[in-house]
Parts: C-alpha cells; sequence; structure tokens
C-alpha cells in the first residue's frame, strides 16, 4: 500500500490550498517560489480563517493538478501568515482524517461484503427459480459451488500489493514523482535524491536539468551520469578512481480504471510498481457475470494484453501479471460460456469455458476425475431454449464434446462391487475373498489357494452359492470327497461364486456334560469321546471343601435303550464311586460318560461350615459364641456369656435375626425355658440387653408431647396428665404401648370400661389422632331451607304468644 503512505504524507499540507489561487496556478505550470521564507508571519496580516478538512483534501488535490509541488504549497503558506502551530496542528487533523477515510476505503473487508452481498442476491435468485420444479435440482447444486476462482478473490488474508523493497527494475519506465537516488563514492563522495518534475525532468547541484521522462533507469543513468561529468570529469571512466550508482527510490502513483463486470469499479491510485494482478485484486475481481478469461488491459486505446486467470489458477502462469502505467485501463467482460461440473471431481462447481475448449479441458480445470470416478460415460444436461434435455458421451468424445453456455456435467461413481472376486468360507486353512484369475478358475483350485481343507471338514457335501440372471441366488451341491479324488469333474468358477465347506462339528448339535454340586466351578463342559467322570470333575475345578469321592450320582436321558426300565420312568440314575485325589484308575474307565449326562457330587454328611451368634450390652462376655449343635436355644446363650450384669435390663433385651427386630420376652425365656419362644439359634442371630431406662415417652394426640420420668407409683393416666392430656381428635380407644423388647399393647375394652396397657421403663406411648373432617360449605339451597324453617318457628311463637 505504498501509493496510501504517499498520500499520507502530502496530504498533510493540503489545507494551504486555500492560499493559492487556482486560476492563476493553472495557467503556470512550473511556479516559482521566494528564495526566503519568513518563519513568523507579518504582523501587519489579518488572522486567516480557519480551513475544513474536506476543503482541505479539495484544495489539495486542485494544486496537484495544476502543477504545483508540495513544497511549494507549503512555502507559500508561509508568505501568507499561517504559523508553523497552525501548519502542526492541522496536519494532526488531516492525518486523523486520512486514517477514517483509510477505514472507509474500498478494502478488501468491503469487497468481500460486496461479492458475499452478490452471491445472496444470486441465491436469491436460485431460491425464486425453485418453483420452477425442473430448475429446483441445479438451484440448489449452485448454492453449494460457486465459479471456480471466485474463492480467490475472497480470501482477506491474501494480498498482491507490489513488493517495494526489490531491486529496481531495469526495464521500469521513469515519470514524474519518481524519486532517484544518486551515490557518487571513491575519490569524491556525495549522495543527493532527485525527483522528477512534472516537466520530466531532475536537477542536481547546480547543473542544468536533464530529461528523463519516458526512459528507463539505465537510460536515465547514462543521461545523468554524462551531465555529472560537467562537475566530475572522470565519474565512472576506467581508472579514474571516481563512481556513481543511480537507483531508485520513492516511487510515483499511478491512477488505474477498472470498469466492465467487476465486483468495485472505479479508478485507483497503485504504485507504480503495481501490476495487472495487483489491481484486480484491489477491485475485488470479476463480479457475478464477469468473465475470468477475457480481461483487457488497455493503454492509449489499444489492448496490450488479454488476461486469462485460468492460466495463473492452474499452473500458476504468471505471463498475463503485465506491470501498469498510468491511466491504463482494465476491462472485465461478460462471460460467454460457463458450465457446472459435478460429481466425482476433485474440483466441482462453475467453470468458465473459452471458444474452442473441450470438456477434456474442463477437467483439466476441475483436477481430474476422484479414483472412485466412473469414467466411460458422462452424463450433461442441456438448455435448448425451450426446455431441458439430457445426454451422454463416453471416454473418447471428451475431447471432441463442446460444451455450451448452461451445461451441467455429471460424474457417477463407480459400483460399489469387486467384478472378479470368489469366496470359500468354512473348513479351509485360509477362508476368505480371492480373485477369479488364471489361477483361481476351478473349484478345486480355489480349495488349493486356500492351504487346502481341515482335518475335521465334511466331505460328503459342498455347496456353492450362484447368482443367477434373474438377481435370485441359486445353489449347487458338490460331493466334495469325489471332487479331491477326481471321480467327477472339476467345476468352473464365476464371479460372485460363494463356496462354503462344512466342518463336522458344524453338523451336529453341541453335545456338553453337566456338573453340578460340590465342585470348583460347576457348569457345563464340552464332551469328548471316552471322557470319564474324573476327567470331568477335574475340568470343573476339583472337589470343594467337603465334597466326597464316593456317592457320585449320573442322571442319563433315555434313547433308544429301554430295557429294564419301568414305563413312567425316562431317566437312568446311576450311583458311582470315585479314585479320591483323582488319580488314574483303570475302573474309571468302564463307566463311559455320554452326552448330556448331568453328574452330581455330594458333600460329607457331617460336614458344614461354622454357625456364629452374637450377644453384647449388659452381660459379663459379650461377643461371637459358636454354636454347637443344632439344638442350641436361646437360653444356651446367657451361660456361655457369664450370665447378666446387676444393671442389665432383661425386660428391654432385643432378639435380632437377620438384621430385623424379633419381638420376644427374653424374661420369659430365662424364667422357663420350656415356652415356644425359646427359638433354636440361627447364624447370624444378635441379642442385646441394655440397662435399665428411666424415661417413658409420650407421643400422639396429646397436647405437650414429650419425655418424662418412669415412676412406678404413676398409673397409665397420670402419664397422659405428664404430657398435658389429650387433644379433642385423640382416639382413646386406640391407645398402644411399645415395650422395648419390640413386643406392642394396645387398649382393651369391656363394656364401658376400658383397660390401658402397663407402662414400664423405657415404654413407648402412642394415642393415634383422629383424621380431620373437611368443612363442607352449604349450598344455597341448605342456607334457605334453614331461613325458612326460622321464620316458621319465629311465626309460629308469635301465634302463640
Amino acid at each position: 500500500m505504498h501509493y496510501l503512505s504517499k498520500k499520507l504524507s502530502a496530504i498533510r499540507i493540503a489545507f494551504f490550498i486555500l492560499l493559492v489561487s487556482t486560476a492563476t496556478r493553472a495557467q503556470d505550470p512550473a511556479p516559482q517560489t521566494p528564495t526566503t521564507v519568513p518563519s513568523q508571519p507579518n504582523p501587519t496580516q489579518t488572522t486567516q480563517p480557519p480551513v475544513s478538512n474536506s476543503q482541505a483534501i479539495e484544495f489539495y488535490n486542485q494544486a496537484k493538478q495544476s502543477g504545483m509541488s508540495d513544497m511549494d504549497i507549503e512555502k507559500a503558506a508561509l508568505q501568507r501568515g499561517y504559523t508553523l502551530d497552525d501548519i502542526s496542528a492541522m496536519r494532526k487533523r488531516l492525518e486523523q482524517t486520512t486514517k477514517d477515510n483509510t477505514k472507509n476505503d474500498p478494502n478488501r473487508d468491503q469487497l468481500d461484503e460486496t461479492r458475499e452481498q452478490d452471491d445472496l442476491d444470486e441465491l436469491e435468485d436460485e431460491t425464486n427459480n425453485e418453483r420452477d420444479t425442473t430448475a429446483a435440482g441445479r438451484a440448489r447444486n449452485r448454492r453449494l459451488n460457486r465459479t471456480f476462482g471466485s474463492s480467490f478473490f475472497r480470501r482477506s488474508s491474501t494480498t498482491f500489493e507490489p513488493n517495494l523493497r526489490i531491486p529496481t527494475p531495469r526495464n521500469y519506465i521513469l515519470g514524474p514523482d519518481d524519486e532517484l537516488v544518486v551515490d557518487i563514492y571513491g575519490n569524491s563522495v556525495d549522495n543527493f535524491r532527485m525527483k522528477i518534475s512534472p516537466e520530466g525532468t531532475v536537477k542536481m547541484l547546480n547543473l542544468a536539468p536533464v530529461y528523463v521522462n519516458g526512459l528507463t533507469i539505465e537510460q536515465a543513468s547514462e543521461r545523468i551520469v554524462n551531465r555529472l561529468r560537467q562537475a566530475y570529469s572522470n565519474l565512472n571512466r576506467p581508472g579514474s578512481g571516481t563512481h556513481s550508482t543511480i537507483t531508485l527510490g520513492n516511487v510515483r502513483s499511478i491512477r488505474v480504471m477498472i470498469t466492465g463486470e467487476v465486483v468495485r469499479p472505479g479508478t485507483y491510485t497503485v504504485s507504480s510498481l503495481s501490476s495487472a494482478f495487483n489491481a484486480l485484486y484491489v477491485s475485488g475481481g470479476p463480479g457475478r457475470n464477469g468473465s475470468y478469461r477475457n480481461i483487457e488491459v488497455i493503454r492509449n486505446n489499444q489492448v496490450i494484453r488479454q488476461i486469462d486467470l485460468y492460466r495463473f489458477l492452474i499452473d500458476a502462469d504468471l505471463r498475463d501479471n503485465i506491470s501498469l502505467q498510468d491511466q491504463d485501463i482494465i476491462l472485465i467482460r461478460p462471460y460467454d460460456t460457463r458450465i457446472e461440473l459435478t460429481g466425482e471431481v476433485k474440483k466441482t462447481g462453475i467453470f468458465e469455458a473459452k471458444a474452442g475448449e473441450t470438456v477434456k479441458d474442463l477437467l483439466k480445470y476441475a483436477g481430474g476425475f476422484t479414483p472412485e470416478a466412473f469414467t466411460k460415460l458422462i452424463q450433461y444436461q442441456r438448455n435448448t431454449g425451450n426446455n431441458f434435455v439430457i445426454g451422454s458421451i463416453d471416454s473418447v468424445q471428451v475431447g471432441t464434446f463442446t460444451p455450451k453456455n448452461g451445461d451441467i456435467f455429471s460424474v457417477k461413481r463407480i459400483l460399489d462391487v469387486v467384478a472378479n472376486q470368489v469366496e470359500i468360507r468354512g473348513a479351509v486353512t485360509r477362508p476368505g475373498v480371492y480373485p477369479l484369475d488364471e489361477r483361481t478358475k476351478t473349484v478345486k483350485e480355489l480349495i488349493t489357494i486356500s492351504d487346502g481343507i481341515s482335518p475335521r471338514a465334511f466331505l460328503n457335501r459342498a455347496l456353492l452359492e450362484r447368482s443367477s440372471g434373474d438377481t435370485q441366488t441359486g445353489l449347487v451341491a458338490i460331493d466334495l470327497r469325489k471332487l479331491l479324488n477326481n471321480e467327477i469333474p472339476d467345476i468352473e468358477l464365476l464371479p460372485g461364486d460363494i463356496l462354503t465347506i462344512k466342518s463336522v462339528e458344524d453338523l451336529k448339535e453341541f453335545t456338553f456334560l453337566s456338573v453340578r454340586g460340590s465342585v470348583i466351578n460347576p457348569g457345563e463342559y464340552y464332551y469328548y469321546k471316552d471322557i470319564t467322570i474324573a476327567d470331568l470333575i477335574f475340568q470343573a475345578g476339583g472337589y470343594t471343601e467337603g465334597g466326597i469321592p464316593y456317592r457320585i450320582e449320573v442322571s442319563r436321558r433315555v434313547k433308544n435303550d429301554t430295557t429294564g426300565l419301568p414305563n413312567d420312568q425316562n431317566v437312568r440314575i446311576f450311583t458311582l464311586d470315585v479314585a479320591d485325589n483323582l488319580t488314574l484308575n483303570e475302573l474309571d474307565q468302564k463307566f463311559a460318560l455320554h452326552p448330556y449326562d448331568i453328574v452330581l457330587v455330594r458333600k460329607s454328611p457331617r460336614y458344614e461350615s461354622q454357625k456364629m451368634v452374637t450377644i453384647f450390652g449388659e452381660v459379663t462376655y459379650p461377643g461371637t459364641y459358636t454354636i454347637l449343635n443344632n439344638f442350641e436355644k436361646i437360653s444356651d446363650l446367657f451361660p456361655k456369656a457369664g450370665g447378666m450384669k446387676k444393671e442389665a435390663y432383661i425386660e428391654g433385651a432385643r432378639f435380632y435375626r437377620k438384621q430385623e427386630l424379633v419381638a420376644l420376652d427374653l424374661k420369659a425365656i430365662l424364667d422357663k425355658p420350656s415356652i415356644p419362644a425359646n427359638l433354636l439359634l440361627a447364624d447370624g442371630d444378635t441379642i442385646y440387653v441394655p440397662k435399665k431406662s428411666e424415661m417413658v415417652r409420650i407421643q400422639g394426640g396429646v397436647y405437650n408431647p414429650s419425655l418424662v420420668n418412669f415412676d412406678p407409683g404413676f398409673n397409665f393416666q397420670e402419664y397422659i396428665s405428664q404430657a398435658g392430656g389429650f387433644i379433642e381428635r385423640a382416639r382413646k380407644n386406640r391407645i398402644y404401648v411399645s415395650y422395648p423388647n419390640g413386643r406392642t399393647h394396645r387398649t382393651s375394652k369391656f363394656l364401658f370400661f376400658r383397660s390401658y396397657p402397663k407402662v414400664e421403663p423405657g415404654s413407648t406411648v402412642t394415642v393415634p389422632v383422629k383424621e380431620p373432617k373437611p368443612e363442607q360449605p352449604m349450598s344455597r339451597g341448605e342456607r334457605l331451607a334453614i331461613i325458612s324453617l326460622f321464620t316458621t318457628l319465629a311465626i309460629a311463637l308469635i301465634r302463640i304468644l
């Protein structure tokens, strides 16, 4: 963006244009300035009116067109009375204005937004066209596939700014505002910069001007050196010791017009080093209807280059990226022929075709076919002017078929099948898919290439699945044994054939044996010929603790042999002894197991795991105890625990079985062990003997549910009084008392007398409460009836009185 920096450096003094008579300056191509410039304004001069930013920019452009240089304008401003402070303030204002204007320039973001708006307009048009069912498919596809090359101009990260740090091009044509840098070195040393004047000349030292406009750097260097020899006579002569180099400094800006089917047409100020691609990129490239292959660069009313962007986009060919000159015009013509490529091509989208190009050329632009493309036949859709027609071209016609504007070419995908495959399954060494080729043409060759059949293969029959012409699959049965023995002719294979060879096990029901009882891993096991009971127990991991090798029972199904078997019996039972420790024994072989036999291993009748009970609380030796026999009862556990302590409250003792409270009166059990409540102990039973509690809980339908102390002198009514008495909804006839040992007694009633349960230490007295009845408001008729009743009674009373 060199031209922008140049404009920034120059426009800061643009406000001085108001001091110059535009008409006078326009007639004077070489304005002269005073040799002395006062640094302070003349006291007699009046204060100059303020200058707006827009006025400064406008007059600056007018002055530049009239031929004034930036130095001329600045000197004139100082002569007219503007102070340095005025100049500095206006410079800051104009620099800020320039930055703001730069943001509003047609930069890449605006170009992208413009192009996106064009795309949206195009999508809207296509959406409207979807009402025509014939064009609906085309409209949907065009949403996704934009014109090939348009995305290149959308990429905001891409830039085509000219490189200003390259060596001076030897063929660069000089013009006004270009800057030349002269370096003299050797016996004499000097350095100075010269800007080419609007007349096309440069002036150095006190020498006469040199005309360099329209010359190359080499040509201008030769002229400048010849003029410098007036000051340095032996400059650049052999053996002189004084040399010079002339290079290009700051370059000028040129104006280029871009018109036609372009995203942002207009006149652009660019660097004189800019090329055609630089200008195209700044303008946003071809528009929706613009051609990417017919872009003309016009100079002096003559077309000097016709640009085909496809050469650059496809082959990175920069032959069309020519340098621009001032007042060049870039004209983007409308496209002539565009077609669409869809399907199995590497780049789908809309492509532009030139006259004489074929479908083969367009496929090249799309990157060619994908590996899955069906290249033998390409379908196309063509607009005849009245309707659409479809057609197809083969692989030969691709190089000669000329596309027309609007054609849609579709490349189909190949079928997802393998044309020459055969498959072998089952009892062979290497089952799988194989090619149908010279080595695999018959069934025997297919078996050979799969490394032969397995030892357990079933040879009486094999099946060959073969697809017939009516889309159904047929089966060909093969006597595999005779085929392998060359007793029958070999069978030719066809594409898609599947050969299945079963094993012997595949044709049998799965046969197994079951072992249950006192073995480590009971379950079902595979049946083997000549397997014995000891073998089966060995597979099951051996006996568990308590398992015995004698009295093993075998249960067997009855098939055909029913000799000596009652009519109502369908199984046979055998009771056997097996050698201890699973040692090999010839007697084991005498009893052969049959498929589906069930072997039951018994446990020793005296073997059982220890059973434990627990007693804790207020006993002498709390802890866990072992049940010695199956006849121990609850009363037998207390002597083992050393009896109860003095503070033990046996009436409140609790008995748990499987972690659930069992309501038992342990005091009655200890007093009389013969009662039925003295239960046999079971594994996991727990007894808890607490200390005597001195509290009684009263809850439910009383005014003050609370804990009260136990007093042997209190009767039931006095305990209720301790809790504030009954509430109105208390159900006095349903009161019950829960005791610490889990038992519960409720209130009983005989005639008009209630008998309340006895309250003991640690008890809980519960007074049930009646459910409140919902109040039902009187209906209007009920209220009228009551009013009528009272009215009748009042009238009757008045008559009586």
